[in-house]
């Protein structure tokens, strides 16, 4: 009998890119369909973990493993929104702004005999002090859209990080060392 499939239960186009990296395709891309919003006064790191392991039980297979992961940034004890919106980017760019976050990429595996492992990989990045021009011009590239803390590392934003401490790829959305090391520890055979 071969292995179990991988499903990925995200929709996220960065997390397929991310995990074709690990030489991996997924089986079946399964999004969990969740409430994601923050408990009150739960810690960042909690809520990271929380969501990675809701969505890879939403998205429980009984012939398949599951992989999720969520993606939190964090200015101290904030848990910073997506932006849906520019007002919101704006706002978390100018938070941001010469200081440094956290960025916080929790993931959760489901194996088909419904044992759950986690981890949980805290990066560092510090942005340089922004300028108003330096905002409108990120803004208007329209890569905030959708993305935790209201920016993409792997587009313009780069140019604007000073020092990054951590995953780079856990920024992104999906830590690959971490990623790896969960595979193996589950039994999934993994290069």
């Amino acid at each position: 009998m071969g292995q179990p499939t991988l499903i990925l239960a995200s929709a996220s186009p960065r997390r397929r890119e991310l995990i074709a990296r690990l030489g991996l395709e997924p089986a079946a891309i399964n999004p969990a369909d969740i409430d994601e919003t923050p408990a009150a006064g739960e810690r960042p790191r909690d809520y990271a973990i929380r969501m990675a392991r809701e969505k890879a039980q939403a998205a429980a297979t009984d012939d398949g493993f599951v992989l999720a992961g969520d993606t939190v940034v964090a200015a101290g004890r904030r848990i910073l929104p997506k932006a849906e919106d520019v007002a919101t980017a704006r706002k978390c760019l100018e938070l941001l702004s010469g200081r440094r976050h956290r960025v916080l990429s929790a993931i959760a595996l489901r194996a088909p005999d419904g044992t759950l492992r986690e981890r949980l990989c805290e990066t560092v990045v510090l942005f340089k002090r922004l300028s108003a021009e330096e905002i409108d011009a990120y803004l208007a590239s329209g890569e905030w859209e959708g993305k935790a803390g209201g920016y993409a590392i792997q587009g313009l934003a780069e140019g604007l990080i000073s020092r990054i401490q951590g995953s780079h790829s856990g920024v992104v959305g999906l830590p690959l060392y971490e990623t790896r090391a969960l595979l193996k520890s589950a039994g999934f055979q993994i290069v």
